[in-house]
């Protein structure tokens, strides 16, 4: 299935991973509330078609299966379907870093996959990660928005030759209103741009030099959201938005049990909440 010739070329980013690259600009595939499988599919098939290369999702999501015979379809192959989900709380277990990294690593040793990465890792977890890893993550996938920006984790990721990517760019409902989409401060600088608040929110994480995954299942937002990569933010316009308050849009409470490995979010995110 050929991309829309209309649609922006996305550009990538280098992993630390024997150079394999990944679009800047991903499709999230987390729906709230959650859609059909049949909507999902039509989506990733569309995403495709306006340019999209990079996707997230997670057994949390309920859309493995149906992003798996989305891709099916336009690679026009079969993929094998997800185990059954939800996962049982009873299930956890604490968290082994050293063993599943090294299995982990030995997936891409074996040519299983071409990089390997985490998601919510903190500052502190990264460095218990990396005092075993032999092949240190290629990607931490954090929420990064205007409002939780997550200056320090950015710079250490950098430090460490770990790219950022970025979930809930466009922030999320919080005390019954969305931070991002509603706040004045960005919709003056997106009228000062002619562009729209997820456009510039968009674009001052890609100015961060991380990368992004955005979810639309709307085929006119998907090209919307593209279309960020032939014009800049002012220093100015950098100065402002970091002066908006900070609060995060996931809590994390969805990744915490009483079974462990996290019974908290205190505990999961290292006290930085």
């Amino acid at each position: 299935m050929a991309s829309d010739a209309t649609s922006p070329k996305i550009p990538t980013i280098t992993l630390n991973h024997g150079g394999v690259s990944m679009p800047v600009l991903g499709l999230g595939m987390a729906p709230n509330p959650a859609v059909p499988d049949e909507v999902t599919k039509n989506a990733v098939l569309e995403a495709v078609e306006v340019g999209y290369r990079h996707f997230d999702t997670a057994t949390i999501y309920f859309t493995e299966n149906a992003l798996g015979e989305g891709i099916s379809e336009v690679l026009r192959r079969g993929m094998p379907l997800p185990p059954a989900y939800p996962i049982k709380p009873e299930d956890f277990r604490p968290f082994d870093y050293k063993g599943v990294w090294a299995a982990m690593e030995e997936c891409q040793k074996l040519g299983l996959t071409k990089a390997i990465g985490v998601s919510n890792f903190t500052p502190k977890k990264l460095e218990q990660l990396l005092a075993t890893a032999t092949i240190p993550p290629a990607v931490n996938q954090v929420e990064v928005n205007p409002t939780w920006q997550q200056k320090e984790l950015i710079e250490f990721c950098k430090t460490q030759g770990i790219v950022v990517t970025a979930y809930s760019p466009l922030g999320g409902p919080l005390g019954g209103h969305n931070g991002v989409m509603e706040s004045n401060l960005l919709k003056e600088i997106a009228h000062a741009k002619g562009k729209t608040v997820a456009q510039v929110a968009l674009r001052w994480a890609y100015e961060l030099g991380i990368t992004v995954v955005v979810k639309s299942f709307n085929k006119g937002r998907m090209k919307q959201n593209l279309e960020i990569f032939d014009w800049e933010l002012s220093p100015e316009d950098h100065e402002k938005i970091s002066s908006i308050p900070q609060a995060r849009t996931c809590s994390g409470l969805d990744y915490t049990s009483p079974f462990g490995p996290f019974r908290t979010v205190e505990e999961l995110w290292d006290e930085e909440v």
